[in-house]
């Protein structure tokens, strides 16, 4: 079927043919990325770790300024100047922070949402630099929502560690059973 033979075809149809149209393809489409889900993630995992390169890669690019800006802000308000950081230094360690802490915390460790709440604090205010725009803008707008939902995250890992640090922990000692009573 050539390409103008479908936009002809597409003119033709009305609003509801449209909508079972749509229907049916997110339905296949989703049946689809379901059979090949593993490839997929392989593949994404290949060019997450290929993009980060000799120099930090597309992320080292896109977060120098921001963490320019931070490092100004930083200096202004309190006097203390950050020390400079190359930035492929400071994305391998958020990698590294990021996925050791998701591996504690999926297993159960307090330890391991310790040290995503850490990434929390450290990347939410360099990523989510909505403090930089005007409010009327859209960027504003949207780095504000985020910013906000990456809060409501470290209040669940607060939670999380809280939940833990409460539970009574279980002893290693036997438990002493208590005195059968004789009936008689």
């Amino acid at each position: 079927m050539g390409c103008g033979l479908v936009v002809q075809l597409l003119d033709y149809l009305t609003f509801n043919q449209m909508s079972l149209i749509r229907a049916y393809v997110r339905k296949n489409s989703y049946r689809k990325r379901q059979s090949r889900k593993r490839p997929v993630r392989e593949k994404a995992l290949s060019l997450q770790f290929n993009d980060f390169g000799v120099d930090g890669g597309s992320a080292a690019k896109a977060l120098k300024p921001k963490f320019d800006v931070l490092s100004k802000h930083v200096a202004t308000h309190t006097g203390f100047e950050v020390p400079h950081v190359e930035m492929k230094h400071l994305i391998l360690g958020a990698l590294i922070m990021k996925s050791l802490g998701s591996l504690l915390f999926v297993f159960g460790s307090s330890l391991g949402a310790i040290i995503l709440v850490l990434h929390q604090a450290i990347a939410t205010p360099v990523l989510y630099d909505f403090y930089n725009y005007d409010v009327d803008k859209k960027e504003f707008a949207q780095l504000f929502v985020k910013f906000t939902q990456s809060l409501a995250l470290l209040g669940a890992l607060f939670f999380f560690i809280g939940m833990t640090s409460s539970m009574p922990k279980r002893s290693s000692l036997p438990k002493k059973k208590a005195p059968k009573t004789k009936t008689g």
